[in-house]
């Protein structure tokens, strides 16, 4: 991978995050890890998470279920739904991080990917449209969101770079 930058913006309640990065691989490559369930498995959360489910149905209102293991075991559940899909161009999807009965946090996401002389440069746009006190405090506030998005996308690279 060669460029990657991140910014952060927004308010506390509502951070936006945008994350830009040139994959070596070829867009059709990127743009299938993000719809792809076995592909979306091997990146999807931070280093050392991994993702025993993954259900993935990308074309508009198509929904996502995503759980993510941290190293402790811990499952943390997540759903969501594909709201545009202009295959090898642009997602927008929204995923929920729930609890039984509460959204701990919920992100709207706009990607894009360009493809740049058998190269991608793929924008992701984050929103975050709700956080709950305890989910702010587990993601260590806008440094921990931003370094889990960052981890995750150095995943995402090592897998369509190796492909």
């Amino acid at each position: 991978m060669e460029g990657k930058t991140s910014t952060v913006s927004g308010t506390k309640e509502h951070p936006e995050f945008t994350f830009t990065r040139i994959f070596n691989a070829p867009r059709e490559l990127v743009f299938k890890a993000w719809t792809d369930p076995k592909m979306f498995a091997k990146w999807w959360g931070p280093s050392n998470f991994t993702v025993p489910v993954c259900e993935l149905d990308p074309q508009p209102g198509g929904i996502l279920h995503v759980n993510v293991r941290a190293q402790d075991g811990s499952i943390f559940p997540s759903s969501g739904a594909f709201h545009e899909v202009v295959p090898l161009e642009r997602l927008i999807l929204n995923i929920a991080w729930v609890e039984p009965a509460k959204t701990l946090i919920n992100v709207y996401y706009t990607i894009t990917f360009i493809e740049q002389n058998g190269k991608t440069k793929m924008v992701m746009h984050s929103r975050v449209l709700t956080l709950a006190p305890e989910a702010a405090q587990a993601f260590a506030g806008f440094v921990g969101m931003e370094e889990g998005g960052n981890q995750s996308l150095d995943k995402l690279a090592e897998v369509v770079e190796k492909a």
